[in-house]
């Protein structure tokens, strides 16, 4: 997957916490929300309190969307998104990382059911 597929996937499944991402789709859709950010935080001084509320605005526009990525990336490895929730503890982040770039689990797990039919 490349960086425009993986925006447009994630930001089409912006609130889908089921289902699986591919290594390459959660970091292309993380760089991406981190350009973004950055951008917002290097224009804002500029515009004073409207780039305030812009950088507000993205903020809260994309936090959905990478969250509901990072469960779907988390299902393609065989744990449970709820898991993010480490971030939290300061010293889960590094787990998280890890399980973040860990390969794909093969096919067939409880993760990878067709949400479609039900």
């Amino acid at each position: 997957m490349n960086f425009g597929q993986a925006i447009s996937t994630c930001l089409g499944k912006y609130a889908t916490f089921s289902g699986r991402a591919s290594r390459s789709e959660f970091w292309w859709f993380y760089l991406f929300t981190l350009l973004v950010s950055v951008g917002c935080q290097i224009i804002s001084p500029f515009l004073g309190e409207l780039g305030a509320i812009i950088s507000l605005v993205v903020g809260l526009g994309i936090i959905i969307p990478i969250y509901s990525a990072g469960s779907r990336r988390l299902h393609d490895i065989g744990k449970s998104g709820w898991w993010q929730l480490l971030v939290l503890t300061g010293v889960g982040l590094i787990l998280i990382i890890v399980w973040f770039a860990t390969h794909t689990k093969p096919s067939g797990d409880y993760y990878n059911i067709d949400q479609s039919n039900t």
